[in-house]
């Protein structure tokens, strides 16, 4: 008889994406989480991670230390895959935008430029109305 394949055994995906050394960091700080996606510069996912992916419940998702370990994860990754410099977009009031752009660089990967890509609105739509604690 023919052995049967295990179908719960995980088979880890082959990466397709072709890596430069040179790429983009998208990060986007809510305030309830944050996420750090290492691109090429046709903006394919080399690596990402976020507070989440990391283990962070609730509240202690929106903190500097968990941008920190979600940044090192990704940039981890993204290092060995060849990434070595950087552009950096941030986007969004969280808390962990300065940690996360600093463990990228203390990870290997050479930050050039820091734009922020916060969308601000000119005049858009009324805001809620405003928070009674």
């Amino acid at each position: 008889m023919a052995k049967k394949a295990n179908p719960k055994a995980k088979t880890q995906k082959k990466r397709k994406v072709t890596v430069e050394s040179n790429g983009e960091a998208h990060i986007a700080a809510s305030f309830n989480n944050i996420i750090i996606s290492l691109t090429n510069k046709k903006g394919d996912v080399v690596a990402w991670s976020s507070a989440g992916k990391m283990g962070f419940k609730g509240s202690k998702k929106n903190t500097p230390y968990a941008a920190q370990l979600a940044a090192e994860d990704a940039s981890k990754t993204a290092h060995e895959a060849g990434l070595r410099k950087v552009k950096v977009y941030v986007k969004g009031p969280g808390n962990g935008r300065e940690s996360a752009i600093r463990s990228i660089h203390n990870n290997g990967i050479e930050v050039t430029e820091i734009i922020d890509i916060t969308p601000l609105p000119h005049n858009g739509c009324r805001p809620p109305k405003r928070r009674r604690v």
